[in-house]
């Protein structure tokens, strides 16, 4: 259910995108322009994407500039490496009380993600607060039960002006 002046905030699990089109679709996502289909002309109280730093940077600060300049506040972290050699790059708790948090302040929320493990938030959110609940993310990607849930499911793989192709980079030959 959407309506004009209807409060919306927004809550991007980058990698979960970053990572789907990249493997599906040898692509980036164009986060900006899909924010702002999400949207359309209701009001955007935030939008908020949560990244992880890696430990190889390459690229990676442009990346979050384009980000920031397409609208999108930032929530970084840095990537967990153990002893041992096990990475841990997790926003899942601080994405979930994020829209928690700002949930009195929105009618709808919109997750983009694919995640399985944003069930008990959707739920929450519908029927413990009472709020308008969207998931957007690639179908192929998307938990079958996380679609179910939602009040409204949204497949980014049905406008391709979501992805951005890879460009790759030419070897330069020497002779």
């Amino acid at each position: 259910m959407r309506y004009k002046d209807q409060r919306v905030g927004v809550f991007i699990d980058i990698q979960n995108l970053y990572h789907s089109a990249k493997h599906l679709y040898d692509s980036r996502v164009n986060f900006a322009e899909v924010v702002k289909a999400l949207v359309q002309d209701r009001h955007l109280i935030r939008a908020i994407g949560y990244v992880v730093k890696s430990d190889t940077a390459a690229g990676e600060a442009a990346f979050f500039d384009a980000l920031e300049k397409g609208g999108i506040e930032l929530r970084v972290k840095d990537l967990q490496i153990f002893p041992g050699g096990v990475k841990k790059a997790d926003w899942d708790v601080g994405m979930a009380v994020d829209a928690i948090r700002m949930a009195p302040s929105l009618d709808a929320i919109i997750l983009i993600t694919g995640d399985g493990d944003f069930i008990p938030l959707v739920d929450y959110l519908k029927w413990g607060m009472g709020k308008h609940v969207e998931v957007a993310s690639f179908s192929r990607s998307t938990s079958s039960r996380l679609k179910e849930v939602a009040d409204t499911f949204i497949n980014l793989e049905e406008d391709k002006k979501f992805l951005l192709k890879i460009r790759k980079r030419s070897k330069r030959t020497t002779q």
